[in-house]
Formats: C-alpha cells, structure tokens, sequence
C-alpha cells in the first residue's frame, strides 16, 4: 500500500488549491454555527465569566487531539503501514493515547480555570469545572477520533492527499461540536 508517484505522491499546488478551495468554503459556513452557538450562551458566560476563559482552549484542545491522530494516521498511510483495521493494535494504541491525553488536558483545565475563578471571583466549584470540562472534552476527544478516521480513510480513498484534507476537516468539525457540547453541558451543570 505504499503510495509512489500517482495522485498521493507527488506535490502540485494546483491540485492542492483545486482539493482545498471547495472544502475550505464549505469549513467556513459550518464553523459559523459555533458562533451562533456562542453568541446564543452570552448571557450564562457573562454570569459564569470562567467559562468563557474555559472556551478557547476547550475548542482548540479538542482540535488539536483530532489534529495528531490525522497526522500520524496520515504518515501511516504513506508509509503504507494501515488499512484501518479493527484489529491493528497500533491504531488503538493511537486512539487510547489520544484518549489519555484528553483526559489529562481536560482535567488540568478545569483545576486551572477553578485556580483562576478564585482570583477572578468565579462562584464555580471544582467539582462543577471537572464535570463542565471532563464530559465536554472526552466527548470532544471521541468526536475528534471518530473524524480523523473518517476525514483520513475518506481522502486516501478519494486519492486526496490526507496530508491536505485531515487536519482542517477535524480542526473545523471539532471546533463546532466542542463549541456546541461545551455550551450545553455547561448550562445543564450550571442549571441555565
């Protein structure tokens, strides 16, 4: 499965643009929902001003974890070493890594903001933080798998480069799911 010469292995900007533009449109009108989503949550990040420190790292923690995966998914690729097999112990391996570094990023986050919301006043708990950004996070982390994946297998089916699609399909979907489920898990905690 190792890719020479063809339409994976070799570099032409046209082709990268021609790949890029449509999708990049299509990125840009979906990430206006996360917008939507944030502006309609002004009023409870107003009144739980910590959770608005919590939100751009929330998001871009979320696409940074999809990011890695695609990328090593992407070399693997290349390198001829995967066919997504379900049993293929080096991709669950990614996936448990991944899942693992999510759960401490998200936990470091919240004992962060709740530090933080001490010095700012926040009249959030610790335990209320965990939850907003454990639950938000994993399920963020999942959703950024399940998209590497995707985004990944699909391109090198396609004969796109996973290279040029991965990482701005993942960043992208991620950042409107993350900015969707840390909106709603935060009012549900929150009781807004």
């Amino acid at each position: 499965m190792v890719v020479t010469g063809g339409s994976l292995g070799t570099w032409n900007w046209r082709r990268i643009v021609g790949n890029m533009f449509p999708l990049l449109i299509i990125l840009s009108i979906i990430v206006l929902w996360a917008g939507i989503t944030l502006e309609s949550a002004e009023e409870m990040l107003e009144q739980y001003a910590i959770l608005a420190v919590m939100v751009p790292t929330m998001v871009d923690m979320g696409g940074n974890l999809g990011a890695i995966l695609s990328s090593r998914l992407s070399s693997r690729f290349h390198l001829g070493t995967t066919e997504l097999d379900p049993s293929d112990r080096v991709l669950w391996a990614n996936v448990l890594a991944i899942l693992a570094l999510g759960a401490t990023i998200f936990t470091a986050l919240a004992v962060g903001a709740y530090f933080l919301g001490i010095v700012i006043g926040s009249t959030l708990p610790l335990s209320d933080l965990l939850v907003i950004s454990l639950v938000s996070g994993m399920s963020v982390a999942v959703i950024a798998i399940l998209f590497s994946f995707a985004a990944t297998y699909g391109s090198y089916r396609l004969g796109i480069d996973p290279d040029d699609t991965t990482i701005p399909i993942v960043t992208n979907v991620v950042d409107v799911f993350g900015m969707v489920i840390f909106i709603g898990v935060s009012a549900l905690v929150v009781g807004f």
